[in-house]
């Protein structure tokens, strides 16, 4: 799984700026299937996503940020 890939699309779904999922596709260079299962994915991990036809955008129900690295332990 590309955690680059989820970090664009959270960021393109806080900004409301999907499109379709075949827009997605497109800008990530994948295709709609992997799309679909990083959604998929995004959602196991707690994401509630819906896609908003009037924005014609994925979205989140609540405010989130896919958070992924590592922090110093101290």
């Amino acid at each position: 799984m590309s955690w680059k890939k989820i970090e664009k699309i959270d960021q393109m779904i806080r900004y409301k700026v999907t499109g379709r999922s075949k827009e997605i596709a497109d800008k990530l260079n994948v295709s709609e299937r992997s799309v679909f299962y990083l959604l998929k994915k995004m959602k196991e991990k707690g994401a509630k996503i819906y896609f908003d036809k009037q924005l014609n955008s994925y979205r989140y129900k609540e405010n989130l940020k896919f958070v992924f690295g590592f922090k110093k332990d101290s």
